[in-house]
């Protein structure tokens, strides 16, 4: 504690010339003595409302009461959800087991349907726990009824749906209370709909697990509350027994022995405000200022001090160690600002006496020079995270207010952020003097010093090594007497050299030079000179790691980005990828081949930068990848990508790793070039834009899936129609939205660039870009622009075919009237081949209606649709299965070959690469 300005009373007589310690005035003693008198009452107050223990306490407990009631509702509702949902599953479940069970349809058709199933509904009902089980015909009419008084009534409930082979379950108020109630249809062979089954469960009889869980949350409550009571009780006696009881009075005491203590010191303390008025300074502060009686109050700047310790003190600035010679004292100032932990705006200063340095005064000037030239090292070296240039400013800093120049010779690796390899050559990355024409090896000149030298000597040793006098250096001439005369002639003739070390590496050497007209280096600049490169040191060996984590991230991004588009005819492609100034980033995209002449378009972004985002980025460009394989729509494959981002980030906080929680955003869109149609779905990621061929720029309305990871929301799938010609523009986010501008502002600008750019994917490429130049992107940018082309009537064949296995020779005679067309008659026995088994495969495991079509890309392509949903799976028949191996001729016969999910059913399809122009068909 200080005194106050303008307290009254008697200042301590403790003064600076008395240095004897003396005991502590009796507070402290008292309060010793009689704290155990304080604390039977404050043991009393901890648990009342008055204390800042009792208000903890009351606050924990209505937060527990809070969590408790917020728990039961919770808990209700929860019990309620998961009541209702049981009872669908159960109600839905007993009915169809009851509708598929043997003897149900048979007993719909027998002459008295209730005399058969009546007994089989009870059973099943008491069987099931569920409250009735009841069959009707398909007008409504009930056969069997829990009440036998109900049974020839007409059932009270939606049957439509059922009636259309659907099923229904729906809530409803009976006369038994709430209860859920599932129709389900019984089927003839033929799918015709010959009955109904209805069961149904009150929603009351699933309850019971919030009668259980109940007692728990309560309990837990029980023991919130006894925990906080406890620990509001250990908080208030740990406060008892820091404070030692004082009272007011007290601690009043304490603050006299406080104030008398400030004013005992052997160092001078004072207290500026923001404005350059003095507010307090103890008596040490008097004697080494000669400050007079009313000094304080008044401005700093009035009381007639040195014009550079004045300054300084009203100033506020930070200060440490600063030397001022003040009369015949040197005093060694340290000032820091008073508003940095939110309090009141000033400064406080501390003065220490450095009289006994008296001798050292003539040096005193020079001192400061040597701290102000450390501060500036520490402000000025190491603001970028590059090797060359955190050398330049090394050499910026000390020339000319050091030495006259300076050189900094690294190793090879260690601009390139390799580990350096002592022994190797030196670089000189970096000089600086005050003459141009000194006789000193050139910027990027590879260096070797001689054994004798003092460079070499240093970096054997590691130590640095000072030469006040070259010329008078035993074996200077020795070491090389053409270089050395040029030198000495040239001027420089004090030398130091310092070895740049961080760690256990050596990094390289820094020399200090001074020409004739300046003092020869000395033992404290020799201190001086390895303080200043040791700073150094830290930051180019952390620019050198930098540059080692950076051109890794490179090269893996890099490595995990498309090298190359692949071979397709449905598109006509063009990309750019800028990376983010800031670094290597997570942005994406990739163009996929797929079955039957379609091409899928995918564009993602990660967030952040690094080494985490790229390989991020990789893993999840390696899953669309993989994903699309499965001819997934868009919004399935979206879909798996959201669990894989989840599984990603619950994977990294079940390690306990410090790596950022995955955000990333992917628009994936699937192009058919025989039906134009474009399948675009996206997720969290900005809409595409279309370019008509006659230059229009629309933003097509595609559904805004949320961000992949966040899971809980399905992706919807827009499907677009574009004309042959038109250019799909896919991008990132970062073309269009940055710090300094919105999404919107971003859209109209691309808009814009767009409707001014030419007519092929790689001028709308450059449009994009030029429209930005010479903005420098804070986030990563990929586009990608793609212009449609049409697969042509004449590429595209297609046939119905009836389910008859006759039917089979129909189709082989037409594919070999379509291959003749078509110039591929080398082709027409393995087509025939294909198609013949997969067409069989349809009749004979399928369903109607069965088509055919036939297409002419970079590869002869084979389709067969049918209706039914079960995919084929390759197997090896045994030699005395008769069947089994049409499947694997197809897969030997084709180059590739696959199934693809529909909406109506499937397709299985299989591709033969074209014979090439120059194979010889002579035979």
């Amino acid at each position: 504690m200080v005194r106050l300005p303008g307290r009254t009373g008697p200042r301590s007589a403790h003064r600076f010339g008395d240095r004897r310690p003396r005991p502590a005035p009796g507070p402290g003693r008292r309060a010793r003595e009689q704290g155990g008198r304080w604390r039977s009452a404050g043991d009393r107050a901890a648990l009342g409302g008055r204390s800042v223990a009792g208000q903890m306490f009351l606050l924990q407990v209505v937060i527990v009461l809070l969590l408790v009631v917020a728990a039961v509702v919770a808990l209700v509702l929860q019990v309620r959800h998961d009541n209702v949902q049981e009872a669908r599953t159960r109600s839905l479940a007993v009915a169809g087991a009851f509708a598929d069970a043997p003897g149900t349809r048979e007993a719909l058709a027998a002459p008295d349907p209730t005399a058969v199933l009546q007994p089989r509904a009870e059973a099943a009902r008491k069987e099931t726990g569920v409250d009735f089980v009841v069959v009707m015909n398909t007008g409504g009419i009930r056969y069997t009824h829990p009440e036998p008084d109900r049974i020839g009534t007409k059932f009270a409930g939606a049957l439509r749906p059922a009636l259309n082979g659907g099923t229904v379950v729906e809530e409803v108020d009976g006369t038994i209370g709430p209860l859920v109630q599932a129709v389900v249809p019984v089927e003839a062979p033929d799918g015709k709909v010959v009955g109904l089954v209805s069961a149904g469960i009150t929603i009351e009889s699933v309850g019971g697990l919030a009668d259980r869980q109940l007692p728990v949350v309560l309990g837990a409550a029980a023991v919130g509350l006894a925990l906080a009571t406890a620990g509001t009780a250990l908080v208030s006696r740990r406060l008892l027994r820091q404070t030692h009881g004082l009272g007011p009075g007290e601690m009043t005491r304490m603050y006299e022995h406080h104030d008398a203590v400030l004013h005992s010191v052997r160092e001078g303390v004072l207290i500026v405000d923001a404005g350059g008025r003095l507010l307090l300074a103890n008596d040490e502060a008097r004697r080494l200022l000669g400050l007079p009686e009313d000094a304080e109050q008044r401005p700093v700047l009035d009381l007639k001090l040195d014009p550079g310790t004045a300054g300084l003190l009203a100033s506020g600035r930070t200060a440490t160690d600063e030397v001022h010679l003040v009369g015949d004292r040197l005093l060694a100032i340290n000032q820091r600002p008073t508003h940095l932990d939110g309090g009141p705006s000033g400064s406080v200063a501390t003065l220490r006496d450095s009289t006994e340095l008296r001798a050292l005064s003539g040096r005193a000037e020079e001192a400061r020079k040597h701290l102000s030239l450390l501060h500036d090292a520490g402000v000025s070296v190491g603001t970028t995270l590059d090797v060359t240039r955190t050398a330049e400013e090394l050499v910026e800093v000390v020339v000319p207010r050091f030495a006259d120049c300076a050189t900094v010779d690294l190793y090879d690796a260690v601009p390139a952020g390799e580990d350096p390899e002592p022994g190797s050559v030196l670089r000189r990355t970096a000089y600086g003097g005050v003459r141009e024409d000194a006789p000193l090896h050139p910027v990027d000149g590879r260096i070797r010093f001689a054994p004798s030298s003092p460079q070499a000597h240093s970096l054997r040793t590691r130590r640095p090594v000072l030469e006040p006098r070259l010329e008078a250096a035993p074996d200077r001439r020795a070491r090389n007497p053409g270089r050395t005369e040029q030198v000495l002639k040239a001027g420089p003739h004090s030398l130091i050299a310092v070895p740049v070390r961080a760690g256990s590496l050596l990094l390289g050497l820094v020399g200090f030079w001074r020409s004739p007209g300046r003092e020869p280096f000395d033992a404290d600049e020799l201190a001086l000179a390895e303080e200043l490169v040791a700073r150094a040191a830290v930051s180019i060996d952390n620019a050198r790691r930098y540059t080692r984590e950076h051109t890794m991230a490179v090269a893996l991004q890099r490595s995990l980005l498309p090298r190359s588009l692949p071979e397709q005819n449905a598109l006509e492609i063009a990309y750019r990828y800028l990376p983010a100034q800031a670094g290597v980033g997570g942005d994406w995209f990739d163009v996929l081949p797929l079955s039957g002449a379609r091409v899928a378009l995918v564009v993602g972004d990660v967030v952040g930068h690094g080494l985490y985002a790229a390989a991020t980025m990789g893993r999840l460009r390696t899953a669309v990848s993989n994903f699309s394989a499965l001819d997934l729509p868009p919004e399935e494959l979206l879909g798996l990508l959201d669990e894989l981002v989840a599984r990603i980030d619950q994977d990294e906080r079940a390690e306990g790793s410090d790596a950022p929680v995955t955000g990333a955003s992917c628009l994936y869109a699937v192009y058919d070039p025989v039906s134009r149609r474009c399948a675009v779905a996206r997720a969290g990621h900005p809409p595409p834009a279309v370019i008509a061929p006659d230059g229009g720029v629309t933003f097509p309305e595609v559904p805004a899936g949320p961000p992949l990871g966040l899971g809980g929301t399905p992706f919807e799938t827009a499907e677009l129609e574009l004309a042959e010609g038109s250019r799909l523009v896919l991008y990132t986010d970062g073309l269009v939205e940055s710090r300094e501008q919105d999404i919107d502002t971003g859209l109209e600008q691309l808009r814009s660039a767009l409707s001014s750019a030419g007519a092929s994917p790689e001028e709308t490429c450059r449009a994009v870009l030029d429209a930005r130049r010479p903005y420098r992107p804070g986030d990563d940018i990929a586009l990608l622009v793609a212009r449609t082309r049409a697969l042509g009537p004449d590429r595209v064949a297609e046939w119905d075919v009836p389910g008859d296995p006759a039917a089979v020779a129909d189709v082989r005679a037409a594919l070999g009237r379509l291959l003749d067309r078509w110039g591929l008659q080398e082709l027409t026995f393995t087509t025939e081949l294909i198609l013949s088994e997969l067409v069989t495969n349809a009749i004979r495991h399928g369903a109607e209606p069965i088509r055919v079509r036939v297409l002419r890309d970079r590869a002869l392509i084979c389709e067969v649709f049918d209706s039914s949903s079960t995919s084929p799976h390759l197997r090896h028949a045994a030699s005395t299965d008769e069947g089994g191996r049409g499947l694997f001729l197809v897969a030997r016969m084709s180059e590739r070959w696959g199934t693809r999910s529909l909406p109506p059913g499937k397709v299985i399809w299989a591709e033969q690469p074209l014979p090439s122009p120059d194979d010889d068909r002579t035979g």
